[in-house]
């Protein structure tokens, strides 16, 4: 076997069939198996496809995406590990592309594929550590639309990190890096891991020849869970890392800059009556709050 491909679910089964159904329309040049992982999704779904034979692991609840995917990792049989979102969909011959690319690439642990939006439009698909001068860049000056802390370039390039959503990673290496770390619920967990890799002196390149497109969120807007929300983990996300690998003075700044940001940004959405973005930043504060034990805060 050459390829598992691994895709965790949670109450999302359209995007699911239509994930898997674009991945063997592509008909994938290599021996594949595809992996679902459903963290205790509430209704029943069928994930069944004449052409490829898919396994099933049911979760009894929301493990989380880390844990998840490694739960995904530990059945799997291929050489390859590529870790799909549920709301990827393959265009033209993409897994193969992927897949060859690091085949042929010895000196290459991790890939990332180019994810475009649903019109087919560049979407930031990797991007530098978040260093301080990084994580205040993206917090207040837009960093995203400035291409600095993430970014869709048009050719192949060594990386710091590349998306969550769709990455390939040979499953020796993903092994040897002990998988994704699972006290890291969502968001953020494909960082720490290329973090560990860099620091295990690991390549991870950015491939704009494989193209997927991804349409962001999807289990956040499909379920509606403010818990689940990118902000919200994000945060989590980040304090998580710098508690795990940085001094604790970084830890206080970090702190202060996401406080900061929650607080002006519920203040601006109560201002323009945007309820939601309020209470998304009540929960983005909270989770500050309720992760710094190792700081002075």
């Amino acid at each position: 076997m050459e390829l598992s491909i691994i895709i965790v679910h949670y109450n999302t089964p359209e995007l699911l069939r239509r994930c898997i159904s674009t991945i063997v329309s592509s008909e994938p040049r290599c021996a594949y198996e595809i992996i679902v992982v459903d963290n205790g999704s509430k209704a029943e779904f069928r994930i069944k496809n004449k052409q490829v034979k898919i396994r099933l692991i049911q979760n009894k609840e929301n493990a989380g995406f880390g844990k998840a995917n490694n739960q995904g990792a530990s059945i799997a049989q291929g050489k390859y590990l590529l870790f799909l979102n549920t709301d990827i969909e393959v265009i033209e011959n993409a897994v193969s592309r992927l897949y060859e690319f690091i085949n042929d690439r010895k000196d290459v642990s991790i890939a990332g594929a180019k994810l475009l939006n649903s019109d087919l439009s560049n979407q930031a698909s990797c991007g530098m550590f978040y260093s301080l001068p990084v994580i205040f860049t993206m917090l207040f000056m837009q960093g995203d639309r400035l291409s600095i802390t993430r970014y869709s370039p048009p050719v192949s390039r060594r990386v710091d990190w590349v998306s969550g959503a769709c990455f390939i990673i040979r499953r020796a290496d993903f092994h040897a890096l002990k998988g994704f770390d699972e006290k890291m619920f969502m968001y953020m967990e494909e960082v720490e891991l290329m973090l560990r890799a860099r620091q295990k002196g690991m390549t991870v390149v950015y491939y704009p020849g494989a193209r997927f497109i991804h349409l962001g969120a999807a289990t956040t807007k499909q379920t509606g869970d403010i818990s689940l929300s990118p902000v919200v983990n994000i945060f989590h996300g980040l304090l998580y890392v710098y508690q795990k690998h940085r001094p604790l003075r970084e830890q206080n700044l970090l702190c202060a800059m996401l406080l900061t940001k929650a607080r002006l940004s519920r203040i601006i959405a109560v201002l323009i009556g945007n309820r939601r973005m309020a209470e998304v930043y009540v929960h983005a504060e909270k989770a500050v709050l309720s992760g710094t034990s190792r700081t002075i805060f």
